[in-house]
């Protein structure tokens, strides 16, 4: 892992997330970062259901994408993230690189905020779980 990234989650590509030119479809890359940072909740303990049934909601407020090299069915491929505390909102960097070359596939930046009973709030334990790790 990089010196900037505190979390990595190695995947593989589906036949059923690329579209007719044979490249994974646009949409599909969310999924993957989505995925990336639940896993990345999970590994410093939090559930994103529990926070849920305890009355926190994190949400994405924006998302925002750039697409460098293509990913194909088959390809493997590794998500890494970093997060940064911007006020209210948590921003996760996140990267996408093939495997092995490492070229990278997509460049994402995700600021989040979260809800607590319904309202736009700073969640002081989301900000307790993520202190190690921001940037």
């Amino acid at each position: 892992m990089g010196s900037d990234y505190c979390f990595e989650l190695q995947m593989k590509v589906r036949d059923y997330e690329c579209d007719l030119q044979g490249i994974v479809n646009n949409a599909n890359y969310q999924h993957y970062i989505e995925h990336t940072r639940h896993e990345f909740l999970l590994s410093a303990g939090v559930s994103f259901s529990d926070l849920h049934n305890r009355g926190i909601d994190a949400v994405v407020a924006r998302l925002n994408m750039s697409f460098k090299t293509p990913l194909k069915s088959g390809d493997e491929f590794v998500c890494k993230l970093r997060v940064a505390k911007d006020g209210i909102k948590y921003v996760f960097y996140q990267d996408i690189f093939r495997l092995p070359d490492m070229k990278c596939a997509i460049k994402a930046t995700v600021d989040t905020v979260t809800l607590v009973n319904g309202r736009l709030s700073d969640c002081e334990e989301l900000n307790q779980t993520f202190a190690p790790y921001f940037t």
